[in-house]
């Protein structure tokens, strides 16, 4: 799947000039660890929003379905 998606493309070079790590620190006191069923992963979940904005995709349903369909957003 690596091979598919060319280096030059823009979410790769987003994804080595933005280190998202620091997510999970800002979530942190918002996520319950012993209680619910388990959460989507925070950084995952603001990477997905930030496709969205960046290629306006409006929609979370139509967010989760690009996502599904496009190699380069996984």
């Amino acid at each position: 799947m690596e091979q598919m998606v060319p280096e030059d493309h823009f979410l790769r070079k987003v994804d080595r000039a933005v280190d998202f790590s620091f997510i999970y620190d800002l979530c942190a006191p918002l996520y319950c660890a012993d209680n619910g069923r388990p959460a989507i992963d925070p950084e995952i979940l603001f990477r997905m929003l930030l496709v969205g904005y960046l290629y306006g995709i409006k929609s979370e349903a139509r967010l989760e379905e690009e996502i599904n369909y496009n190699i380069a957003y996984k």
